[in-house]
C-alpha cells in the first residue's frame, strides 16, 4: 500500500539499461513516465537535477513530442530540397531589381555618375541592350541561388531542431543564432563565389567592349587570370553581410511567427500571412546591413584591386563619397529583398507541406 502512495520521482524513469538489466524499476510499463510528464518534471527541477542519460532521454522525447503535439520538425533533407526549389523560382522573378541595385552601387561618385537614378538605369540598360540586358548575370545567380537557399534552410533546420522545446517552439534568441550560422554557411559555400561572378559580369557590361560572352566563358576567364581565389573576392564582407542578413531575417520571422501562433503551436499560417511576415523580415535586413552590401559589391567588382582589404574599401568609400554612399541602391534592394524573402518563405513552407505528405520522416 505504501508503494501506491509513494510520490512520483523522476529517478524512477526508464534508464538506458532497462532492456538488459532485470529489476530496473523503469522496466515495468506502468512506471514509465510519458514525455510530457518527464519534460514537466525536468523543467520544474532544473536541467542539472537529472542524470546525464535521463537528460538525453528527455531531449529525445521532447523532439518526438514536438513532431506529434506541436509544430512538425522539418527534416534537414526536406529543408534542402524545399529551399533549393524556392531559391530557383524566386531569383527568376526578382533578378531585374538585383541588376539595377548592383549597377547603382558600382556607379561611384569618384567619376561622373552614369545613372541619375533607378528609372534612368532601367531606361539606359533597355536602350543599350534591350530587355535582356536587365537579366545580364542571371545565369550566375540562378546557378548559385538554388544551392544557396538549400544550404541556408538545411543548416537552419539542422541547428534549430535540437534547440526547440517539446511543442516545437524556437525562442527568439536561438533563432538569431541559428540564422547567423545559416548565413555564414551559405556565404562560404555558395554566396561569395556566386556574387563575385555576378558582380563581375554586370560590371563587365558597363565596358565599351564586354569581355565575357556568357556565364561559363566568364568563369573560365576569371579562373584563368586570377585562379580560384578570384571567385572569393570580398569573402570577409560577404560573411558579415550574409551572417547578419539571415540572423535578422530568421529572428524577425520567428518573432512574428511566435506572436501570431501564441499558445497554439498547431495554428496554421496562411500563405498571405507568411508573405507579409517574410517581407517585414526582408525590410529589416535591408536597413540593418546595406552598408555591408555596398562594401561587398565594391570588393567584388572589376576595380577591386583599388582596395587593400574590406576595411580599406569602407574607409575609401567614406572618404571619397561620404556616408550616404553606404546606402546606395537601398530602394531597389528594398523592393527586391522584400519580394525575395516573402516569396522564398511562402514557397519553402508550401513545398515542405507537400513533401511531408509524400516523404515520411520521423
Amino acid at each position: 500500500m505504501s508503494s501506491l502512495l509513494k510520490p512520483f520521482s523522476v529517478c524512477e524513469g526508464p534508464c538506458e539499461s532497462c532492456g538488459v538489466r532485470r529489476g530496473c524499476p523503469g522496466s515495468a510499463p506502468h512506471h514509465q513516465p510519458s514525455s510530457r510528464r518527464l519534460a514537466a518534471a525536468a523543467a520544474a527541477a532544473g536541467p542539472g537535477s537529472l542524470p546525464t542519460h535521463q537528460r538525453s532521454y528527455a531531449a529525445r522525447r521532447n523532439l518526438a513530442a514536438a513532431a506529434i503535439g506541436g509544430r512538425k520538425l522539418t527534416h534537414p533533407g526536406k529543408a534542402i530540397l524545399a529551399g533549393g526549389i524556392a531559391g530557383g523560382i524566386e531569383i527568376c522573378i526578382t533578378f531585374p531589381t538585383e541588376y539595377v541595385k548592383t549597377q547603382l552601387q558600382l556607379d561611384g561618385r569618384a567619376n561622373p555618375p552614369r545613372y541619375r537614378g533607378i528609372g534612368d538605369c532601367v531606361k539606359l540598360t533597355v536602350q543599350d541592350h534591350g530587355l535582356r540586358g536587365l537579366y545580364r548575370g542571371l545565369s550566375s545567380l540562378l546557378y548559385g541561388s538554388i544551392p544557396k537557399s538549400a544550404v541556408r534552410f538545411g543548416t537552419f533546420e539542422m541547428l534549430s531542431n535540437p534547440m526547440r522545446d517539446h511543442t516545437g517552439r524556437l525562442d527568439n534568441t536561438r533563432s538569431l543564432l541559428c540564422g547567423l550560422g545559416a548565413g555564414i554557411a551559405e556565404a562560404i559555400v555558395v554566396v561569395c563565389p556566386m556574387e563575385t561572378l555576378k558582380v563581375k559580369m554586370i560590371h563587365d557590361q558597363c565596358s565599351l567592349r564586354p569581355r565575357y560572352r556568357g556565364f561559363f566563358h566568364g568563369v573560365s576567364e576569371i579562373i584563368r587570370e586570377q585562379g580560384v581565389r578570384g571567385t572569393y573576392q570580398g569573402l570577409t564582407a560577404t560573411v558579415l553581410k550574409q551572417g547578419t542578413n539571415q540572423a535578422i531575417r530568421f529572428y524577425v520571422m520567428n518573432l512574428l511567427r511566435n506572436w501570431y501562433k501564441g499558445d497554439d503551436p498547431r495554428k496554421e499560417m496562411h500563405p498571405i500571412v507568411t508573405a507579409m511576415f517574410g517581407a517585414t523580415a526582408g525590410a529589416a535586413s535591408v536597413f540593418g546591413n546595406t552598408p555591408l552590401d555596398v562594401v561587398k559589391t565594391r570588393m567584388q567588382g572589376l576595380e577591386a584591386h583599388r582596395y587593400k582589404n574590406t576595411v580599406d574599401c569602407a574607409f575609401q568609400i567614406l572618404k571619397q563619397e561620404g556616408p550616404q554612399a553606404f546606402y546606395k541602391g537601398t530602394v531597389p534592394r528594398l523592393g527586391r529583398v522584400c519580394l525575395d524573402v516573402a516569396i522564398v518563405f511562402v514557397i519553402y513552407e508550401e513545398v515542405v507541406k507537400l513533401l511531408n505528405n509524400v516523404w515520411k520522416t520521423q
